[in-house]
């Protein structure tokens, strides 16, 4: 009876996963809408007031945009409780009409073909507050050790319209950056993205402006708020001098001066496997933040209390997770996975947390050995659900299953075995940074170039570990010198090689879902498929 009961719950469970249903706001906030879609976002000047003891924020945002074609109504986007004060152009007040958290705004100037244009929203409001930073996402509003406000955004899933009015869709991003001012009282300081141009003393406040010169993902957008300390320096990278500078609490200036020797050695490894840092104009920083951290773009957000591991854990269970600092290494990866190659849709969000994911192996890979990184990225498969695929659906703002990260990183550690050319697998990762540099992209065209500069049909390989939930089995026996194996719980196709241990031997094997046999010299004492290939085996009668 209890198996029943549990094969009825499976079956519901799976039924009420495939029935999902989308409403109309997925849709406004998901898809490219017809009101997103006429108009070529160019650049965003985003000037807020904080107001700490109120938790309330205002301010506005001028939109630049480029006409792609003529129409009348643009959607922008704002969530409850923030709301839009005003709208206008060239000096007249526009008409807004709101669908939830969609705002449709309509336009009195014609909107001509090819047309450079502006509009400047004013916002107000208590911005949601976050309860579990970064992954419910808002505002969290803190106080340091000595009683001063310590505040910070983070607002990836939700979108970052749940503080600032925005086109809030991965696929477009502001082609010449942004200008970020913030006002504080006197005695803080912001830090923001990109490089600080301005600071203006108000008397009992102050103007932060930083300036973004690059294309930047809206959710990478940062307010970080505190009693700041700065050091920094000068990093001798691919494109010659980096500022690197780092902003943390009064009172963990000389923690931070000693976990912080590691993000030199984050971006020695990350540009050697993949390239030059993709915002050298724009600066890189790590910012001490209230919660754990996040991958701002320029602006990485740290919270991970200034020890190795994920918060002095290591989530591989080897202790490889011990030798680095999780967040320094993983956050700082996105600068390439998620802020240089953006997806443009979030069911395509395992671009940013599957090839990151992967890099924090590659730093081991880097710093220590191929043997570190490989027990490192196996020993997190511990963590992999496989409870649905890792691509979500589309045009809902509807992410995949969280195994996106570690099922990623393992078929990425599986597909560098398969190409079995680490030049060329590090050309790939290379390659895939500097043809999409600071672009957004598919699933689609990450397949197709892999497997164009591979050299491999890797179709079938794909639908396997991103569009299904099963786990290749490799079934075999063996009698003699005789080995018979096959694939099951396989997609149509599937049939990726594997490296076979034939008495400790490494032996190449491409298995099918038929039936094959093959041969060996000697008796077969002993068959294990590598470890580094993330299938299951199985002997059988």
């Amino acid at each position: 009876m209890k198996q029943i009961n549990i094969l009825f719950f499976f079956i519901l469970f799976t039924s009420i996963t495939v029935a999902q249903e989308f409403t109309k706001a997925d849709h406004l906030k998901g898809a490219v809408t017809p009101e997103r879609a006429w108009w070529d976002l160019t650049h965003y000047d985003l000037n807020v007031t904080v107001e700490p003891e109120k938790q309330f924020i205002h301010g506005t945002n001028t939109v630049a945009y480029t006409v792609i074609e003529t129409e009348k109504v643009m959607q922008i986007d704002l969530q409850e409780p923030m709301t839009i004060d005003k709208v206008e152009q060239n000096g007249k007040k526009l008409k807004v009409k709101s669908k939830g958290n969609a705002h449709f705004i309509k336009l009195n100037e014609k909107q001509k073909k090819g047309a450079e244009m502006k509009l400047t929203i004013h916002f107000s409001g208590k911005p949601k507050v976050a309860v579990r930073a970064p992954w419910d996402g808002g505002f969290t509003w803190a106080k340091d050790a000595n009683g001063n406000p310590f505040i910070a955004t983070a607002n990836q899933g939700i979108g970052a319209s749940v503080w600032w009015p925005n086109k809030d869709h991965p696929s477009d991003e502001p082609d010449n950056g942004v200008l970020i001012s913030v006002t504080t009282p006197s005695n803080l300081m912001n830090v923001s993205n990109g490089r600080l141009v301005q600071e203006i003393d108000n008397g009992d406040t102050k103007t932060w402006v930083w300036k973004v010169v690059n294309p930047i993902n809206n959710y990478g957008v940062n307010i970080n708020i505190g009693d700041y300390v700065h050091f920094g320096e000068t990093y001798e990278g691919l494109k010659g001098d980096l500022d690197m500078d780092y902003y943390v609490l009064r009172d963990n200036l000389e923690a931070a001066k000693q976990q912080f020797e590691q993000a030199p050695m984050m971006m020695r490894a990350f540009e050697y496997w993949f390239g030059p840092y993709p915002f050298y104009e724009d600066s890189f920083k790590l910012v001490e933040v209230p919660y754990l951290g996040m991958e701002h773009q320029s602006s990485v957000t740290y919270g991970n209390k200034f020890q190795n591991g994920y918060l002095g854990t290591d989530l591989s269970d080897t202790g490889w997770g011990l030798r680095f600092d999780f967040i320094i290494v993983h956050e700082a990866g996105h600068e390439w996975f998620a802020n240089n190659i953006t997806n443009k849709d979030v069911a395509d969000m395992w671009i940013h947390e599957g090839f990151t994911a992967y890099s924090e192996n590659l730093f081991l890979n880097y710093h220590f050995s191929e043997e570190a990184a490989s027990e490192y990225v196996i020993g997190t498969r511990a963590r992999i659900a496989n409870d649905r695929p890792i691509i979500g659906t589309y045009n809902v703002d509807h992410e995949g299953s969280s195994d996106m990260y570690y099922k990623g990183a393992n078929m990425l550690h599986t597909l560098r075995q398969v190409v079995n050319d680490d030049k060329k697998w590090r050309e790939i990762l290379r390659g895939l940074n500097s043809d999409f540099y600071h672009q957004t992209v598919t699933t689609q065209q990450i397949e197709n170039y892999i497997s164009e500069k591979s050299g491999l049909k890797l179709s079938a390989f794909f639908n396997q570990y991103l569009r299904s939930t099963l786990i290749p089995k490799i079934e075999f026996t063996s009698e003699g010198n005789t080995v018979r194996f096959r694939y099951t719980d396989t997609v149509e196709g599937f049939e990726m090689p594997v490296i076979a241990l034939i008495n400790g031997t490494e032996e190449w094997i491409t298995p099918s879902s038929e039936w094959q046999t093959t041969t060996f010299e000697a008796s077969v004492e002993s068959f294990k498929i590598k470890d580094d290939f993330y299938v299951n085996s199985e002997e059988v009668e």
